[in-house]
């Protein structure tokens, strides 16, 4: 076991019941948004309003990843392009959650075809894989980019994992919509910074 892997810590006291029921909370009081976002959606262009992706869950196991569409041939919808803008585009998301496959926060989710690389094939990364993915976290707030980066912000989530710090996550993935990115980013960017020591 390496030392980055004894950092990591389970999963705190009921978070799953946490996920599942502020999961089925939230499907069911934007349940008639959701029905007027795929009505648009199938209205613009006539469309599928859901897409599917595969993805790579806990213990490496399969799943597909629910979201409204938001693209038709690769280019950016009018309904799509508020989707992204307010967050509402991962809003079907709440279902994987409630079937157990993701959860509300956790680490960033992989494309199938992405985990079969060698950089996350290595059974050092097991650690990584003992969680749900979730539809926010540090590495989805940070936009983290390549796996080095997205290990490094999944570990420190992992690290630290706990319902406060899962309450400050998704208000800060609720307010990102509101205030923009590029601020909350600046603010976990500082919040993942090594502490600064006295000389």
């Amino acid at each position: 076991m390496t030392r980055s892997t004894r950092s990591i810590i389970g999963p705190y006291p009921g978070k799953d019941a946490f996920d599942r029921l502020a999961a089925g909370t939230v499907c069911v009081a934007l349940a008639s948004l959701a029905a007027g976002i795929a009505f648009a959606s199938w209205i613009e262009d006539g469309g599928p309003p859901l897409t599917l992706a595969n993805r790579i869950g806990r213990h490496r196991r399969p799943f597909t990843e629910i979201k409204f569409r938001s693209t038709r041939y690769e280019h950016p919808t009018r309904v799509g392009q508020v989707l992204r803008r307010t967050g509402l585009e991962q809003l079907p998301q709440l279902l994987n959650v409630l079937r157990g496959e993701m959860s509300l926060v956790g680490p960033q989710p992989l494309a199938a075809q992405e985990s079969q690389g060698r950089t996350w094939r290595s059974a050092e990364l097991d650690w990584r894989f003992a969680a749900k993915p979730g539809i926010t976290g540090l590495a989805q707030l940070l936009a983290a980019r390549g796996a080095r980066n997205s290990q490094r912000l999944d570990r420190l989530y992992l690290s630290r994992q706990s319902l406060a710090l899962d309450l400050q996550l998704l208000v800060l993935s609720m307010a990102s919509h509101a205030v923009g990115r590029r601020r909350i980013r600046r603010w976990l960017r500082r919040l993942g910074s090594p502490p600064r020591t006295r000389a």
